[in-house]
């Protein structure tokens, strides 16, 4: 009995010192994947939408909306457009690339979000130029958190 005790207060105690605040990435390694994503070319703002709810109840399954206008022709088309999280433990939560056949350029799904964070659409045109938008949620239930 005595040492079913002790695990037990040791599994308490591992769990109490888990390292929880790394278990999100940063605001940082959201903006190295972003710049790993651009090799480093300027982002302008504009050209690609997101609907994404301002207020969250639960992060495991949060809808998302988002696409570029584009005639989708050999000379003007989206290449790809990627969702990059701040507060995930994996930044780039989504990559969908596209093709001239693809017909649009527009996406609807559901993520996780681990919390209250900020979510980039970042947009690769067939020129070489990335665009960008971001919408801000809170999210009441967390996701993506896993224990130690």
């Amino acid at each position: 009995m005595k040492q079913r005790r002790r695990d037990l207060l040791a599994a308490a105690a591992a769990l109490i010192a888990a390292p929880w605040h790394d278990a999100t990435a940063k605001a940082s390694a959201a903006a190295e994947t972003i710049a790993r994503i651009t090799e480093g070319k300027p982002l302008s703002p504009g050209r690609i939408y997101m609907e994404l709810a301002p207020l969250v109840e639960n992060g495991n399954s949060v809808a998302v909306k988002f696409g570029v206008q584009s005639p989708m022709t050999d000379a003007d088309h989206v290449r790809a457009i990627h969702l990059v999280s701040e507060g995930n433990p994996l930044p780039n939560i989504v990559s969908c690339h596209f093709t001239v056949l693809s017909g649009k350029a527009e996406v609807m799904t559901r993520v996780r979000l681990a919390e209250s964070q900020r979510v980039w659409a970042i947009a690769e045109l067939s020129d070489g130029s990335f665009w960008r938008t971001h919408a801000d949620t809170v999210v009441t239930l967390s996701a993506c958190t896993e224990m130690i």
